[in-house]
């Protein structure tokens, strides 16, 4: 196995996917961890992963020093490779040039760490560079801006890259992963069938003879959650299903006939639309939204679980990305992104303990694992839906009339997308409404209505994206039927931001 030390990068648990990717098992720490605890892990090899601090700040996040000591081979990336430099007494400073992006990566030699590897492009981020490597570390790559993007001291067997090799933007980064393995010589015996033994045994010794309350949306993270707790404890787990009247059009109706056809379990459907639009009344601030959506969740499950007798847990689909925009997961020093609605709306005073299988997963793993589970295609393959719902896709005030251009603007969309073809290829396609009147002119009439703007991703994980090159006429397809069919929209706009820096979501 592998231990990754969690210093607070947003892409950290990225590393840990890409170690999990070549059937490697993995366990992420904070840097806090004691020597005691990284022993009686014996891992193989140890990854230091990149974080938001410079090595100089007050407080900055520093593992302890000993794991250099152990014998086994250390990989520093970003913030971990500029702890280790320090640590051994290199020079680290900051850049006159803050580097952020796609960057030429040339190597100085194509073996070990770089083994079966030419010159490539990596993805940089970072405000300190290495000013000097320590007595027995080379340098074994630069780029342009950074004469040491990666260093290595051979008979320690620790290296070091300056740029991220877990990212899709670093061309080698799954190669350079697979060769620190290599060094490691890791068993590489990790399955997702393992996972899910390994996660069933888990719930059925935390659980035991207690009652579990899931909420169910339809969505492929609550649905996988379900089926996999389901088979831990069965008739112990009761779904609930909350429509909160910020679904897509139609989607309540269709999802109950889909949940109660497929997933042979408990369900209740519990109408509560009128309720969250009652609470989100002339909230236009996105946080905002997000914890009163949060919260009202959570009391109505409070509500549903005192008709469950013994209910003890309230199971949720939370996957990483969700945990990691919303605080660190292990206790390492991740910088807030925002709240989400399974781990950021949560009150102070929960009435039930949370369970959450999925925690750890990316939605490509969870996608996987559903099929493990034997999910049917159409449910495994559904793009992700926010549990905030259109809230946070209409900027501004929630009505029931913004609410319902946004539905209908947003049919429009998908049932293209379908047409085309388009649906799996893509991450995530939907509809924005703006707070945003423009002038128009339909026949001989002015018009002032909204404007939306269609968001459309490709990406693997969600921790980072990039806007679908989706064909002229698609678009000019859509923007007809939504300008022409949809009334209160007088112009459509298609957002062409990638994640960083923007987020997938508007808000």
């Amino acid at each position: 196995m592998i231990l990754i030390i969690d210093f607070g990068s947003q892409f950290n648990q990225l590393i840990a996917r890409r170690v999990r990717e070549h059937s490697v098992y993995c366990v992420i720490e904070p840097p806090n961890v004691s020597m005691e605890t990284i022993r009686a892990c014996n891992p193989e090899g140890i990854i230091l992963s990149g974080g938001p601090a410079s090595i100089y700040d007050e407080g900055s996040p520093k593992v302890d020093p000993a794991i250099f000591d152990m014998g086994i081979p250390v990989l520093g990336i970003c913030y971990g490779m500029q702890f280790m430099v320090h640590t051994f007494g290199g020079a680290v400073e900051k850049s006159l040039k803050r580097e952020y992006g796609f960057a030429s990566l040339k190597l100085h030699c194509t073996q070990d760490l770089f083994a079966d590897i030419k010159d490539t492009s990596c993805w940089m981020s970072h405000g300190d560079s290495i000013k000097s490597i320590p007595d027995g570390f080379e340098i074994i790559a630069d780029t342009a801006n950074t004469p040491v993007a990666a260093c290595r001291h051979p008979e320690k067997h620790l290296y070091g890259v300056q740029f991220h090799p877990e990212v899709e933007h670093t061309c080698e980064g799954r190669k350079i992963i697979d060769n620190f393995l290599s060094i490691c010589q890791c068993t590489r015996n990790w399955t997702m069938a393992s996972f899910a033994r390994e996660t069933i045994e888990e719930i059925r010794s935390t659980v035991k003879d207690q009652q579990v309350v899931l909420g169910l949306s339809g969505g492929v993270d609550s649905s996988v959650a379900a089926v996999l707790i389901h088979k831990a404890i069965g008739d112990q787990l009761t779904c609930i299903f909350v429509d909160n009247g910020l679904l897509r059009k139609d989607e309540a109706t269709t999802l109950k006939e889909i949940l109660t056809t497929n997933l042979q379990m408990n369900i209740r459907f519990v109408d509560a639309g009128r309720q969250f639009l009652a609470a989100l009344e002339k909230v236009t601030d996105p946080e905002a939204k997000r914890k009163i959506i949060g919260n009202l969740f959570i009391e109505i499950f409070d509500e549903e679980a005192k008709k469950i007798q013994n209910a003890a847990f309230l199971g949720q689909g939370t996957l990483y990305p969700d945990v990691i925009e919303s605080r660190s997961a292990f206790g390492g020093p991740s910088a807030v992104i925002k709240s989400h609605h399974n781990v950021g709306g949560l009150p102070e005073t929960m009435n039930l303990k949370l369970i959450e299988p999925l925690q750890y997963l990316f939605k490509d793993e969870v996608r996987a694992l559903g099929t493990e589970l034997g999910i049917p295609d159409a449910m495994v393959w559904r793009q992700p839906f926010p549990g905030p719902g259109l809230a946070i896709r209409i900027l501004g005030e929630i009505t029931e009339e913004r609410l319902a251009i946004l539905r209908d603007a947003d049919a429009i969309l998908l049932e293209e997308v379908r047409s085309a073809g388009l649906y799996k290829e893509l991450w995530q396609s939907f509809v924005v409404l703006l707070p945003i009147r423009t002038v128009g002119v339909m026949g001989d009439h002015r018009t002032y209505e909204f404007t939306c703007v269609i968001r459309a991703v490709t990406s693997k994980d969600a921790m980072t994206a990039d806007w679908a090159r989706l064909p002229h006429e698609f678009l000019a397809k859509v923007s007809s039927r939504i300008i022409n069919e949809v009334r209160g929209i007088n112009r459509v706009a298609y957002d062409i931001s990638s994640k960083p820096p923007a987020t997938i979501e508007w808000e």
